[in-house]
């Protein structure tokens, strides 16, 4: 069996995990919990708990994305993973790194569900081709074709990440003084010629059904999202999954949740998230 205080060890990790395949800190959460009741109820010694937990985490999250299949091609527009939100002086540690990006995670949900596991396991947890194989039930061969098969799609279409944080924080907080004072102009000298907005409404809020492309379109649409209105709109800077960005809320409520990638000074990808569902998690986030 595998004891409570081993569990607590590597819950993070078994978050991590569950996060990055499912790109829901719900579904995330609930599989973490799913995990220890099974691991829990296993009165045999356990020889490798740690790959024991990663191999039972994976499955779940396996199963949920096999469910969820059908439900994510009825889906309304963009979809985008829910947002971990977190203060600019959180002291504390998320998992949150260049793979947990909002860029990243949706790169990922690019990938068959093996090869996501397969990448996530390889390449953010670094597990070996040999221990992924036995937690899949697939052969060594098998897994590591897969691997590289992701690694290479992966590479093809992960975002640049050479701006130092403080760059990043500067031109999203120009860029939101812009669209709340509806600053066309301005918007537009800080967005990439080639840059594309994708907002997640989930068919609840208004957003895009489709991703914006171009400054002249960006501005636009996000003059029309987030300046009108600003009157019972309130921003606050928040790190989303580790990066800089902003977090809307109107009427003390979660809004909408914002993230920009910066590349040489200039905005290249926004996401933006308005789908309340995946909100919901937020409502405790004290507005400062």
């Amino acid at each position: 069996m595998i004891d409570a205080t081993t569990f607590q060890q590597h819950r993070r990790m078994l978050f991590g995990i569950a996060y990055r395949m499912l790109g829901s800190v719900a579904d995330a959460e609930d599989l973490v919990q799913d995990t220890w009741l099974r691991c829990s109820q296993v009165s045999t010694p356990v020889d490798n708990p740690v790959g024991y937990l990663t191999r039972t985490i994976t499955n779940l999250a396996l199963n949920r994305l096999a469910s969820a299949a059908v439900t994510r091609e009825q889906y309304v527009g963009p979809w985008l993973p829910e947002p971990v939100v977190t203060r600019p002086d959180a002291t504390e540690e998320v998992e949150l790194a260049e793979s947990v990006s909002l860029a990243m995670l949706v790169v990922l949900d690019t990938l068959s569900p093996l090869e996501r596991a397969v990448f996530v396991l390889k390449e953010v947890f670094g597990f070996s081709f040999r221990e992924i194989a036995g937690m899949l039930e697939h052969s060594e061969a098998s897994v590591r074709q897969v691997g590289h098969r992701a690694r290479s799609h992966v590479q093809s279409r992960r975002p640049r990440y050479d701006t130092p944080p403080e760059v990043q924080r500067q031109v999203t907080d120009e860029f939101l003084a812009a669209c709340v004072g509806g600053d066309l102009n301005r918007m537009m000298e800080l967005l990439a010629p080639d840059v594309t907005a994708w907002s997640d409404g989930g068919g609840k809020v208004k957003a895009a059904v489709r991703p914006q492309r171009g400054a002249k379109n960006v501005a636009r649409f996000l003059a029309a999202v987030i300046a009108t209105p600003m009157t019972d709109r309130r921003p606050q800077a928040v790190n989303v999954n580790g990066r800089p960005g902003i977090l809307f809320t109107a009427a003390g409520r979660p809004d909408t949740v914002a993230c920009a990638e910066v590349v040489d000074a200039r905005i290249t990808e926004i996401h933006l998230i308005r789908n309340p569902d995946k909100l919901r998690h937020l409502a405790a986030f004290r507005v400062t």
